[in-house]
This record gives C-alpha cells, sequence and structure tokens, in this order.
C-alpha cells in the first residue's frame, strides 16, 4: 500500500510539472512576426503622441498600447539610417550597398521568416539579392509621389521630377524604361501603393504558418509636397496662425505628455530661415502659400497614420496582431532644405502631380519641436526621432517614457534576441563586422541596457558622441559640448569650461572612426551620393 501511494504521489508530481511546463511553454509565444515602419523625414514632435496637432490615431495607439522612447537616435541622412537599421552596425563600416555587413533579411530568412520590403530602397541594389523574398519600390532617394515617371499618366499633366538615378522594382524585375515607373491610373499614391503591396503579400500567405519579416519604407513625408486633396481639406486653416504658435502649442502638448521636462529641455528661440523671414515680416499671400505648405505635409503624415491603420486592421482580421512586434520610427529629423527640380510647372496647384515643393526650414524647425536644428547635422533635431515598439504577447504598455538613449544599430541585436536568429548567417559578404548595439529587450521590461561604449554619429559636417549624459558634437571644425541631463536643448555650450571632458571624448570619436574606417580622420568628410 506505502509503495503504491509513493508511485501515484510519483505519478502525480511528474504530472504537475508536466502541466507546469506546458503553462509555461504556452505563455512563451512563437517567433513573432515582424513589422518595421519607416517614415521619412519626419520630425520628432509630427505625430500626435509626441505632441503634433497632426491626427495620427493609429500610430498613437500603438504606442498607448506599447512602449515609447524619448531619446531614439538615427544617422541624421535617409541612407545611412536605412544602412544601419537594417546591418545593425555603423554607417561608417559599410557604405550605400552593405558591403561588409548581412542585413536583417539574410538573418531572419534562414530561421523561418518570409522576408518583404515594399518601398524606398536608398541604395543600388535590388532587396531581392540580398535576403528579401519580395520587393516593391523606388530604389533610390527620393520620387514624385502620384508619379514616380518622367511621362504623363493617363488623364494627368506630366510630373515635376528631380533626375536621379532612381528606378522602380518589383521583386526581381526592374523596370527598364528609362528607368519610368508611370502609374497606369490617376489613382497611384505612393503611400497606398506600397501598403496595397504588402496587404496583398499578407493574403497572399496567410495561411503558411512561417512567421513573417514586413519592412514598409514610406517615402512620406519627403519632399515633394504631394498628398490627396481630401487629406488637404483637413487641415485647412490649421497653420494660419504661423510658425511659432504652432511651435509653442507642440511644445505645451509636450510638456503634458511628460515627453518633455521643461526645466531640462526649454523651448530654445526659433532658427528663422534666411530665405523666409519670421511670421510677422510675411504679407497676407505670403502667410496664406506658407500655411498651405504645412497643410499638405500634415496631409501626408495623416495619410501614412491611415495606411499603417489599413496594416494593423488586416493582422487583426488575420489574428496575427497580438504575436507581431511593430516598430514605428523616422528616418532622421525634418529637412531644412529646398530640393533642386529638373521639370517643374510653377503654376500648378501646391500637392499637385506637376508641383514640386518641400515646407522649408521654419517648419521644419516646427517639426522637430523641441530640438535643435535639422537633418543632416548630428545635433538633437537632426539625429532623434521618435520610436514606438508594440508586442502585445510579450510587452506590457507603459504610460511612461522610456528615457535610455538608444540607436538604430540596436535594431538588429534587438530582433535577433526575439527570432532565435543568428549573426551574420546568409550573407555572402566575405567580411562582416558584429553588430554595434545591444538589445532593447531588458530596457523594455524595465532594466538597465548593458551598453559597453558610448553612441557615435557623423555625416558631412556634422559628428557627435553621446557618453551617459554628455553629448559632444559640432556643424564644422569646432566641437561643442553639452549635458544632456540638465540642456537637452543644446543651449549651454560647456566645452571651454570642460577641456577635460572635451578631448576625452574627441579621443574616443577619433579612435572610433579609425575602427570603423581603417583610416585615420582627416578633417574632412568623406563625399557621399548626392541622391535625397
Amino acid at each position: 500500500m506505502i509503495k503504491q501511494r509513493k508511485v501515484i504521489a510519483i505519478v502525480a508530481l511528474l504530472l504537475a510539472c508536466k502541466l507546469n511546463l506546458f503553462a509555461q511553454i504556452k505563455k512563451t509565444p512563437p517567433k513573432p512576426n515582424i513589422l518595421i515602419i519607416l517614415a521619412d523625414d519626419m520630425g520628432y514632435s509630427d505625430i500626435g503622441c509626441y505632441g503634433g496637432e497632426i491626427h495620427t490615431p493609429n500610430i498613437d495607439k500603438l504606442a498607448k498600447g506599447g512602449v515609447k522612447f524619448s531619446q531614439m537616435y538615427n544617422t541624421s541622412k535617409c541612407f545611412p539610417t536605412r544602412a544601419s537599421l537594417l546591418t545593425g552596425v555603423y554607417y561608417q563600416r559599410t557604405n550605400p550597398n552593405f558591403e561588409k555587413a548581412a542585413t536583417i533579411g539574410e538573418v531572419l530568412r534562414p530561421v523561418g521568416y518570409h522576408t518583404f520590403w515594399s518601398g524606398k530602397q536608398h541604395a543600388k541594389f535590388n532587396p531581392v539579392t540580398r535576403g528579401f523574398d519580395r520587393y516593391y519600390g523606388m530604389i533610390g532617394g527620393c520620387e514624385n509621389h502620384f508619379n514616380p515617371g518622367f511621362g504623363a499618366a493617363p488623364g494627368q499633366p506630366i510630373p515635376a521630377y528631380k533626375i536621379a538615378s532612381n528606378r522602380w522594382s518589383i521583386d526581381e524585375k526592374g523596370i527598364p524604361e528609362n528607368n519610368n515607373y508611370i502609374p497606369q491610373d490617376s489613382l497611384f499614391y505612393d503611400t497606398d501603393a506600397f501598403t496595397n503591396r504588402a496587404i496583398n503579400w499578407l493574403d497572399e500567405y496567410k495561411q503558411d504558418e512561417k512567421p513573417f519579416l514586413l519592412y514598409m519604407a514610406y517615402t512620406a513625408p519627403h519632399w515633394p509636397l504631394h498628398a490627396w486633396p481630401e487629406d488637404i481639406a483637413k487641415y485647412k486653416g490649421v497653420y494660419d496662425g504661423g510658425y511659432e504658435a504652432v511651435r509653442k502649442a507642440r511644445y505645451k502638448r509636450q510638456v503634458e505628455l511628460g515627453l518633455v521636462d521643461p526645466k531640462t529641455n526649454p523651448l530654445p528661440p526659433m532658427e528663422i530661415g534666411e530665405t523666409k523671414p519670421n511670421w510677422e515680416s510675411l504679407s497676407a499671400d505670403e502667410r496664406r502659400l506658407e500655411a498651405t505648405r504645412m497643410e499638405i505635409y500634415a496631409a501626408m503624415v495623416d495619410r501614412l497614420d491611415q495606411n499603417i491603420g489599413r496594416l494593423l486592421k488586416r493582422l487583426e482580421e488575420q489574428g496575427k496582431l497580438d504575436n507581431t512586434i511593430i516598430l514605428f520610427l523616422s528616418d532622421n529629423g525634418a529637412c531644412a532644405t529646398d530640393p533642386k527640380v529638373d521639370q517643374v510647372d510653377l503654376t500648378a496647384p501646391f500637392g499637385s502631380v506637376a508641383s514640386y515643393v518641400s515646407y522649408g526650414q521654419n517648419w521644419a524647425t516646427v517639426s522637430d519641436t523641441p530640438l535643435r536644428k535639422w537633418k543632416t547635422t548630428s545635433h538633437e533635431g537632426g539625429i532623434s526621432t521618435p520610436l514606438i515598439i508594440h508586442w502585445p504577447a510579450a510587452i506590457k504598455p507603459k504610460s511612461s517614457w522610456i528615457t535610455e538613449p538608444v540607436h538604430l544599430v540596436d535594431i538588429m541585436p534587438t530582433l535577433l534576441s526575439v527570432s532565435g536568429a543568428k549573426f551574420p548567417v546568409e550573407s555572402n559578404e566575405s567580411t562582416i563586422h558584429s553588430t554595434d548595439g545591444v538589445s532593447l529587450m531588458p530596457v523594455i521590461t524595465g532594466q538597465k541596457i548593458d551598453r559597453k561604449n558610448p553612441l557615435f554619429y557623423q555625416f558631412g559636417k556634422g559628428a557627435a558622441i553621446r557618453d551617459g549624459q554628455y553629448k559632444l558634437v559640432r556643424l564644422g571644425a569646432t566641437w561643442e559640448l553639452y549635458d544632456l541631463a540638465s540642456d537637452r536643448a543644446e543651449m549651454n555650450n560647456l566645452a571651454t569650461k570642460r577641456p577635460d571632458i572635451v578631448n576625452k571624448m574627441e579621443a574616443q570619436w577619433l579612435a572610433w572612426w579609425k575602427d570603423c574606417t581603417g583610416e585615420a580622420w582627416t578633417g574632412k568628410a568623406p563625399r557621399e551620393p548626392k541622391d535625397d
């Protein structure tokens, strides 16, 4: 009888252990689907959950149901950002063609992922040659959003365009006709088209048990300012108060959201563009044109959000939303420059296919509220982006902000950690450096990031290093030093007061440069591709 009881007890214990193990397995989701959404030239404060007045309910919903970062850093320029995002290394270790690197597609496909890329590819190669199963979009820097070709679409005037080496590709097939992609109807708009293709893929593979990587590289809201009339109409009159009024309203909302501490980040004086004076100095007609520019820009961000909503709806319908890790971010700060245009109708209404305008430095300053400067600089307005991560199956929502400084090079290690993939796996590149970043999963769950090295930046005349609370930055030859813990607005230059810190951090930056490039810094930045 005693032996029988012992046997029963042992069986019961084994059964309990098995049930407990099964419960643990049930709690651990399978490999997640991965959705990376990258906006193009969108500023720090444009979306609603970062203080903007632009209607972005779908992005805001991702933020509310996930986690949001206040100090996510990029490279300040389109193509180096995309290289770092997709390879996990600083751009200085690779180049626009991602040589000496492995792409996220090459890493995830061998562990069972479908790999899809829809949108912009700011490099020379077709993504299907570097780890992606499917590709649809533009290979190049910028395009006419209504018509990427050089000829008129049916029922449309000749599109405005900026001649570059852009071409359109569908999977492995390029469009050979003078690098032309002329839509066959007047309803083409690239933000919609990129989403249409992605949804087609989701439908095509919906019965497949394999997880997917979907990289949505939108070209909005990069100039030219193009938007559907119905979207523009939503913002009629919203910007009639001018640059500073909108900027102050955004700043007030950022403070209310807890994104900005007014003690450490007061709103700095507005940097007024040389070609466009302050709002009060403009005539009534000039104000109307300026307001129209921002109305169109807002409409582009609005349409981007609408399309994100379409993706989320389809994932929900397919029962895949909960176990999809979604990352939303922008490739750099707002763009303050005006494009040089090869073909344009100066009489065409702003926002239409024959126009090709941007919104200029003053509105870019508003987009980057409350940070200094813009795209291509290494000041906060150039290298800071929103970052939202949403994954209901594994990440609990947080109402507070994650303030830990993080970087694009951290995305690859994060996705490696959640997918179980190894690095570099499928890449055929002969020499591949290990990733420069760290996984963000610890900080998402309330722990500290174990980062061994500072964060580094360089593009054109801009350069920086972020080490703890200190940031050394320059735009030209002279270093500036800021304590970002008390001065994220970069207003109080400490360089002359703390030359010891300047010298130490400069030496770190120079060592990083040589480690990445194999050569000592000459004082002159290498020539970069000109495509925007």
